[in-house]
């Protein structure tokens, strides 16, 4: 079987940890944070973790990582 390719754009959004699950960073962080409270702009900082149906279709785009 051939090597696969990655999806360099989801290489850099996501990261596989030591369990297998994959980390993401959350949405809605990046500009107009003066109308969001300091608590919503904390909570966006914290990685999370992609949801069970998306993991295998982000797993293909991310083989060796």
């Amino acid at each position: 079987m051939p090597k696969l390719k990655t999806h360099r754009g989801a290489a850099k959004r996501f990261k596989k940890t030591a369990s297998g699950k994959i980390k993401r960073q959350k949405a809605f962080k990046s500009h107009i944070l003066t109308s969001k409270t300091a608590k919503r702009k904390r909570q966006l900082d914290t990685p999370t973790f992609v949801s069970k149906s998306d993991e295998h279709r982000v797993g293909r785009m991310i083989p060796y990582k």
